[in-house]
């Protein structure tokens, strides 16, 4: 749950920087259009800024940084070291390693056998196109938190006349794998895409 939560975090704060950067950038390409003091140039932009007076401000917060026991110095230690979490809580959710979870078939002392989501639904997907009266497939798959099996479900697309005929094909086909690994079979039939319809 930590691991979602950071890598969550370091997408939207990854977001966000970017979007930041680009209308930075943005702003700075197009008041460097004309030079001088004209309305779109580099000085005309720090004074809309107010960089002169955002210097100013710096300069004294320095100031009070420096004084001897002031609240600033310790309100700034405490910015600091949340700023040092935050960075290490973004360097774990960039930095740590993707477990993917496998659906676990057996586990005893002799050891566990198990099998990735995304081979099982390409051999579920191979193996309910087999069937004739399946126009196209589409398997998609997961594990348990804990424990063995998982849900397998598939999605077959065909006509309206022959959809129960190629979804009972398909639950026939598939029930075996299935069955092995503990899964939670769900299938549906839904009329093809157009793409399909057209060939």
């Amino acid at each position: 749950m930590t691991l979602l939560a950071a890598r969550g975090l370091a997408r939207l704060v990854a977001l966000l920087l970017t979007a930041a950067l680009a209308v930075a950038g943005l702003t700075v390409a197009v008041f460097t259009i004309q030079a001088d003091s004209m309305m779109l140039s580099l000085p005309n932009l720090a004074r809309h800024a107010r960089l002169g007076d955002l210097l100013g401000d710096v300069g004294d917060f320095l100031t009070s940084l420096e004084a001897e026991g002031g609240v600033t110095a310790k309100i700034a230690a405490l910015t600091g070291a949340g700023a040092v979490l935050l960075g290490l809580l973004l360097l774990f959710g960039v930095l740590a390693p993707r477990r993917e979870r496998l659906i676990v078939m057996r586990r005893d002392d002799a050891g566990t056998v198990a099998a990735r989501p995304r081979a099982l639904g390409q051999a579920a997907a191979t193996l309910a196109e087999q069937s004739r009266d399946v126009r196209q497939v589409k398997a998609r798959t997961g594990a348990r938190r804990r424990g063995t099996g998982g849900r397998l479900r598939v999605t077959v697309y065909g006509t309206a006349a022959d959809r129960a005929a190629a979804t009972a094909a398909v639950r026939d086909r598939v029930q075996a794998l299935a069955g092995g690994f503990a899964l939670r079979l769900r299938i549906r039939g839904r009329r093809p895409p157009r793409r399909a319809r057209a060939i």
